[in-house]
């Protein structure tokens, strides 16, 4: 009896993992209709196709330094960012629906790490890159999600002009 017990607790962990993988598979697609297809804010970015580097500083005041940033489309950006402020920040390109989301997850789990090629969090005095490729014309919000930051302003946009 010990052996067959042994044999479907075996059995069980195998089909719970591979189920389990699966599910993590489909969620980590989220609403991309099979996780590949293109964002409305372009694509990540790679580094031996940057077009032009922009420094961007996560200031006092809550505020970005540029907020207003202009680029073409199809160009691929190396946003280089510097926390000078005395508390964390974080740049976070998106939607303005895609912030608002992330905002009301970021007040429930203000510690959140984040690991998305759209996104990066600084400690006070450290310094970072997102790198971005604007495939279509219009306006791509940026904002900084930590609680209090987005309501005091910090957030900014990317015009993206068309070819």
């Amino acid at each position: 009896m010990k052996l067959s017990r042994t044999v479907f607790s075996k059995r069980s962990a195998i089909v719970l993992a591979v189920a389990l993988g699966a599910a993590s598979a489909a969620s980590a697609a989220g609403k991309h209709a099979g996780g590949h297809h293109e964002s409305p804010i372009g694509t990540p970015g790679v580094a031996a196709k940057v077009t032009r580097t922009i420094e961007v500083d996560m200031a006092s005041g809550m505020r970005f330094k540029p907020s207003d940033i202009r680029v073409k489309q199809g160009e691929t950006i190396r946003f280089v960012l510097k926390n000078t402020d005395s508390v964390k920040h974080e740049f976070s390109l998106g939607t303005p629906q895609e912030l608002l989301e992330h905002y009301e997850v970021m007040k429930k789990f203000p510690d959140m790490e984040h690991d998305e090629p759209n996104k990066i969090s600084l400690a006070p005095g450290k310094q970072g890159e997102v790198i971005w490729q604007f495939t279509k014309a219009g306006a791509v919000d940026f904002a900084c999600l930590h609680v209090g930051h987005f309501d005091a302003g910090m957030k900014g946009q990317v015009k993206v002009a068309a070819k």
